[in-house]
């Protein structure tokens, strides 16, 4: 962002002392914000443009997106960062919902009702289902940006090639599967596609398989308070059960680890006629799929539901109350309805609050696009993603129990109870404190 008038503006021995104060007084607050840009498409440009739109409204802020890397990279330097303390010390950042524990356990955090002066009110025009990965100890200490759910695309052509009903995805788990294998070459040598579905289970495998679980009746991996797992659950291990026979005995997807990055380039070509994967991958779904897709709900097995995902605006306690109050004017400017809106459609993301999509303009992106607003619908459906103190360490246990079991190096029952009980060993201190 170019800052040629506040340089000028800082060569105070240019002037006499007479206007010092003054000048003092129009000093420009700046607020640098750590941001994930490793989540896809052209989100940089998009946020520049954010931050030099509020300055342009608000003189005395400057907003400094600093881009961090991945999720995993954000929250390593964000904490580094804040211990180390300085004038390089992020202000704000986004970060994943389930960093919430970490962030609060570490004591760098301002909570929203701190920021707004106790006005519940503004919060509760977000979504329920995206502050309930923000709030601790009766606090909430995150504020709703860009969220998701995951959600199932389809290829319409494909789906026709073998005779399914282009305009139909499957309601359940025995029509996935089913339909899937007609989908899959190896089945019907007339299939134009490899794979008849694809769930990838690199990176962070337990955001996707947690739909999975949901819909078999597990509707939390782990307690609001974060202090206990249920990764050994009856249901959680079904669901990993039908996740690997859908490779294994199925053969309807890949065996081994399906890659997060990849996926979606399979789906444009023709690698797979299925695939599961964040909304906000909606936007580059709709640039670059060259055949009419769908959109669709997860299909329901026991039960309908999907997992919330994405990342929150966090606001950190090295931040003076002239800092906690712009950072307070942009968060609420960001997550306008109108703002939310733009978000929505620009990236894919939900937009966070039931106002913004009464904004005239996502209706009508909505009226000519409907597939935007297939996870907006899954909401009433939807369970908070997992999170528990020492987040990461915990998340990586079950990952690593997925990724055993996905593998074949364990049987599902016994990947998830090795997971579980390593889990209960991290999280003892907190349940004892």
């Amino acid at each position: 962002m170019q800052r040629r008038d506040f340089l000028k503006a800082s060569a105070l021995p240019l002037f006499s002392a007479s206007v010092l104060p003054s000048a003092r007084a129009a000093q420009v607050i700046e607020l640098p914000m750590y941001y994930p840009v490793a989540v896809g498409g052209p989100i940089a440009k998009i946020l520049d443009g954010y931050a030099e739109q509020f300055h342009k409204a608000n003189p005395d802020v400057v907003v400094k997106p600093i881009y961090t890397g991945s999720y995993q990279d954000t929250i390593t330097k964000t904490l580094t960062a804040l211990r180390s303390g300085g004038g390089s010390a992020p202000k704000m950042a986004v970060a994943l919902a389930v960093d919430v524990f970490t962030l609060f356990d570490q004591g760098v955090l301002v909570s929203a009702e701190d920021l707004a002066g106790g006005d519940k009110g503004w919060l509760k025009s977000f979504y329920p289902a995206f502050l309930a990965n923000s709030q601790v100890a009766g606090k909430t200490w995150s504020v709703p940006f860009q969220r998701s759910t995951p959600v199932l695309y389809w290829n319409k052509a494909a789906f026709k090639a073998v005779g399914l009903n282009p305009d139909k995805a499957p309601e359940n788990w025995d029509e996935m599967r089913d339909m899937a294998r007609r989908l899959t070459k190896l089945h019907n040598p007339v299939s134009p596609t490899d794979w008849g579905l694809q769930i990838p289970t690199s990176g962070f495998p337990y955001w996707l398989f947690q739909g999975l679980s949901i819909e078999n009746g597990q509707a939390r991996l782990a307690s609001p308070d974060g202090k206990t797992t249920y990764f050994d659950a009856p249901e959680t291990i079904g669901a990993l059960d039908y996740l690997v026979k859908l490779s294994r005995t199925d053969k309807v997807m890949p065996e081994g680890i399906i890659n997060w990055g990849t996926t979606p380039q399979d789906f444009f070509q023709h690698r797979c006629a299925m695939m599961w994967t964040t909304t906000g991958n909606l936007t580059n779904v709709k640039a670059n799929a060259k055949f009419d897709f769908g959109v669709a709900m997860l299909p329901q097995h026991k039960r309908r539901g999907a997992p919330t995902g994405g990342g929150n605006l966090y606001v950190f306690n090295n931040t003076t109350e002239a800092e906690r109050a712009a950072a307070l004017r942009f968060i609420r400017w960001v997550t306008s309805p109108e703002m939310a809106a733009d978000w929505g459609i620009q990236t894919g993301y939900v937009a966070t609050s039931p106002a913004a999509w009464e904004t005239p303009r996502l209706k009508e992106y909505v009226a000519g696009f409907p597939q935007a607003a297939v996870a907006r619908d899954q909401l009433k459906y939807a369970e908070p993603e997992l999170s528990t103190h020492d987040n990461q360490r915990v998340t990586k246990v079950f990952n690593d129990g997925l990724e055993a079991a996905i593998t074949a190096q364990k049987t599902p029952a016994a990947a998830l109870k090795e997971a579980q009980a390593t889990a209960e060993g991290i999280l003892r201190r907190y349940r004892n404190s």
